[in-house]
Formats: C-alpha cells, structure tokens, sequence
C-alpha cells in the first residue's frame, strides 16, 4: 500500500498569528492532530501539531496570547505519495514524528499521520500477534 493510499489530501492550514486556542479548536473540529503553517516569509510550509500544543500548555503559556509561530516546527519532513506506507512509517519512527508532509513535483498534495496508516493497516487485515506477558 502506498502513502497516496493513506493520506488525507484536505489540510488544515493556519497562518503564524494564529492563537494557539484557534488552532486547536480548528484541529478539534476538522479531527486532525496537526496543521500545516504558512507564511509569506517562509519558502514552504511548516507545521504544528498537538503535540506542540500540549507542550506550550503544559509549560504555562497561555493559549489566547501565544502564537503558533512560537511554537511550530522549524522545517517539516516530507514524502513521495508513490512510497509505500511500511517506509513512511519507518521514517516517522526514526525521525520521533507522528506527520509527514506529502509532495508530489514540488507541489504540496496532503499530509500522512500515524493514525491514517494504522487506518489503512488495519482495513487490510494486518493483524499482531501478541503473546501475554
């Protein structure tokens, strides 16, 4: 199976001024753990996610005031749609990443999460077997 499989082609964009409380109300209601984060200044986008989120709360920062700016990732890592899932999630486990931005020619055409491929693991059948402790 491969990562155009399993990706979501509709992103949640945000811009850098937003408020952290925006976008995790705009993630809660699109059901997404991330959003993609563009600005004019930057040549691509970046992305923030829940985890982001829940680190700046967890710290004290109040999440009327603070920006996702503040608190999005510096660069994001990207994947060919024609990869197969096994290699998208290797490259998130060794990266500690839970999102993969999905490029095509240049061109952003969706993002691919933990959940999708656990998603399309699971409709396939693929099953573990695990033995009790």
């Amino acid at each position: 199976m491969q990562v155009c499989e399993g990706m979501s082609s509709v992103v949640l964009a945000v811009g850098p001024g937003h408020t952290l409380r925006d976008t995790a109300v705009k993630m809660a209601e699109k059901g997404t753990g991330a959003a993609l984060v563009f600005d004019d200044e930057s040549p691509g986008p970046r992305i923030i996610t829940e985890r982001d989120i829940l680190l700046a709360l967890g710290s004290g920062k109040d999440p009327d005031t603070e920006r996702v700016a503040d608190h999005m990732s510096d660069s994001v890592i990207s994947a060919s749609p024609d990869w197969s899932l096994e290699r998208a999630a290797e490259e998130m486990v060794k990266r500690g990443i839970r999102h993969l931005v999905v490029v095509e020619r240049g061109e952003l055409v969706g993002v691919l999460s933990m959940r999708d491929i656990v998603r399309c693991w699971t409709r396939a059948g693929a099953t573990v077997a695990v033995s009790p402790p």
